[in-house]
């Protein structure tokens, strides 16, 4: 089995191409688009990526890590803008050194692919729209009449995937979906460089916390920050309630009055650039027939509110790398393999990032918060290597999402017991000198 078609080539599809083909394989990948490279990315829709540990981890496999990190740009903290109060940076590590890395998803997805152009045995189809999928013989059918064959088949065409549906109307019952929207869109706003310079702090990812809704900004090479929104779809305050110009100019100078004179083109981009859509795709099984399978959003979706859904898809490629390796490039059996590494790991990160929203919208400007967040720090400090917060092991680790969400939950219960027995201690040094 020497012959492997991928559908999708964004950013998990090109990766895995560039993997695979250093494997020795014979790849083509098949993208619906027409080549980004010459049209340019779609307006609104980038989400830039923060890049961390696991994603940087993947590109360091193959040698890309440096091409890619030169055009990135590394955020240290948060920098809070709250309503009505003074800006406050919150850094993401210990010792305020550590950074996730702000990239355009665009400029990622075009390294990748001239990457993946340039390995041997790589070809790359555009404006090749998958229609039909036969997982028993390997066929795949286009929309402009075309068809192929392949030995393997690998679905990495997003959230939206044409390969899960087929694979789903082939399997019938046996194959299983849920896909959960939040009420809750994403508008993309630019902040244009100020003076020819950057407007904000550029060593920041900028949060504006509202409570049920919130805008940050990334920055960008250019001097621009690349802004979303983050708001309700329906309801009061929504993207479905603020539509005239007069409305969205008010509900700015009410909610995010410091951003009206940094966006120039506000009512512009906000009247035309699109709200997408939020959700967490779950389905069973990735893979089938020992020559079919689904991979990074393909298999399964995130909320974009911790920056890993860029870094867990890359994590499958190396995880599918490892399982090729472990059986001796047997895909029949690598890729059960590959699904019973990666299906608690995905469960785990799409919790996270669920947990995260609340965070980001709700909680980083409350003073207890940041209280929190500086005994965090604290215990860090004085246990080394034995408290580690789970921002850190997230973001800056390539610790199992799985393995840090149960090591969090054991560290709480453990400062729990403790903080409880001191207090039972202190109230017991009460009662013995009111005895007295």
């Amino acid at each position: 089995m020497k012959h492997v078609a991928i559908v999708g080539a964004g950013l998990c599809g090109s990766l895995l191409a560039c993997y695979l083909g250093r494997r020795g394989y014979t790849v083509d990948l098949y993208e619906r688009r027409p080549d980004p490279r010459v049209t340019g990315a779609e307006r609104g829709r980038s989400i830039n990526l923060a890049l961390s540990e696991r994603g940087i981890d993947a590109l360091r496999r193959i040698g890309l890590d440096e091409q890619v990190l030169k055009d990135a740009l590394p955020m240290r903290g948060r920098m809070v803008h709250p309503l009505g109060g003074e800006t406050n940076f919150q850094p993401y590590s210990l010792d305020g050194d550590r950074a996730i890395n702000s990239i355009g998803r665009g400029a990622l997805n075009d390294a990748l692919l001239d990457a993946a152009g340039a390995t041997e045995g790589v070809t790359i189809h555009f404006d090749r729209a998958l229609t039909s999928l036969d997982p028993s013989l390997g066929t795949l059918g286009f929309a402009d009449g075309s068809q192929a064959k392949a030995d393997i088949v690998l679905g990495a065409d997003g959230a939206g995937s044409a390969t899960r549906g087929l694979l789903m109307a082939y399997a019938g019952e046996s194959f299983s979906e849920t896909v959960s929207f939040l009420d809750y869109g994403y508008k993309e706003l630019t902040i244009p460089a100020r003076d020819g310079d950057y407007a904000l702090d550029p060593g920041a990812l900028h949060i504006w916390p509202r409570g049920t809704s919130m805008m940050i900004a990334l920055p960008n090479p250019d001097r621009s920050f690349t802004g979303t929104l983050f708001w309700p779809s329906s309801g009061s305050n929504s993207f479905a309630s603020i539509g005239s110009p007069a409305a969205v100019e008010r509900h700015f100078r009410d909610n995010y009055p410091d951003l009206l004179e940094l966006i120039p083109n506000l009512v512009d981009d906000y009247r035309h650039n699109p709200v997408g859509l939020l959700g967490t795709v779950k389905c069973a099984p990735w893979q089938m027939l020992g020559r079919v399978a689904l991979i990074g959003d393909a298999a399964h979706a995130i909320v974009p509110f911790y920056g890993q859904g860029a870094n867990a898809s890359f994590e499958d490629v190396v995880e599918l790398d490892r399982c090729l390796d472990a059986t001796g490039d047997n895909w029949a059996e690598a890729l059960p393999l590959y699904e019973q590494g990666r299906r608690e790991n995905s469960e785990a990160i799409a919790e996270m990032a669920l947990a995260n929203f609340v965070e980001m919208r709700d909680k980083v400007a409350d003073p207890l918060f940041k209280l929190g967040k500086n005994v965090e720090h604290t215990l860090e400090r004085l246990l080394p290597g034995k408290y580690v917060s789970r921002y850190e092991l997230v973001s800056f680790s390539t610790t199992p999402y799985a393995d840090v969400r149960r090591r969090v939950k054991q560290q709480h219960q453990v400062l729990g017991l403790a903080a409880g027995t001191l207090v039972a201690l202190a109230a017991a040094a009460v009662i013995r000198r009111i005895a007295r």
